[in-house]
């Protein structure tokens, strides 16, 4: 019995220690939170066939956090958190447009615009020379959620505030919408959109 004890004590050692050695070989994640201002803002580029429209939403009137981990590199970068913007926020500078906006992206039933951050090409360097990343999210409208690639601008300013200038082209039709028309289809929205949104961040830590 005392044999077997001492052996126990012994395997116990070897597999506690050799534990220890192999968390050490492993780089602990690296996480950073930023502060999205209510100051942020988005906008909706389009066409129809007769002229161009621009809808946005001027701020973003809250304020959320997005969390960045690093891993073992600067690829394996997991960006998480969302931001939800008020379809009813939306102004397209004409009292008709806007109205139908609105009522093509639904906003009495699916009131929100939702986009869910996942990820990031790589680890940006924060400085004041605007530097060109692209990342992953989930975009979602009248209640159907795509997943988009997506191009950004980022940026540091003279008070160390962070801009995240990110654009993407999408359609009505990827969230099963058909776009507006007035006059008796004589005025026809096109399918493409461009989406851009301007996050203004400030670093936790």
């Amino acid at each position: 019995m005392f044999y077997k004890n001492i052996l126990s004590a012994l395997i116990l050692f070897v597999l506690l220690t050799g534990f220890v050695r192999v968390s050490r070989l492993i780089p602990a994640a690296e996480t950073k939170k930023w502060v999205i201002s209510e100051t942020s803002n988005l906008s909706v580029n389009g066409t129809t066939n007769i002229n161009k429209f621009t809808c946005d939403i001027p701020n973003y009137g809250k304020t959320d956090t997005l969390t960045l981990i690093k891993g073992k590199n600067d690829k394996d970068l997991v960006l998480s958190g969302s931001v939800e913007l008020k379809i009813q926020s939306f102004d397209c500078h004409n009292s008709m447009m806007t109205h139908d906006l609105r009522k093509t992206l639904k906003a009495s039933t699916f009131p929100v615009l939702k986009i869910n951050f996942l990820s990031l090409s790589k680890l940006p360097n924060l400085t004041m020379q605007p530097e060109l990343i692209t990342g992953l999210v989930d975009i979602e409208i009248a209640g159907v959620r795509k997943r988009f690639d997506v191009s950004y601008q980022i940026s540091t300013d003279a008070q160390k505030g962070i801009h995240l200038v990110g654009t993407r082209d999408v359609n009505f039709s990827d969230f099963n919408l058909i776009p507006p028309r007035k006059l008796g289809g004589m005025i026809k929205t096109n399918d493409k959109l461009n989406v851009s949104f301007h996050l203004k961040i400030k670093a936790e830590n």
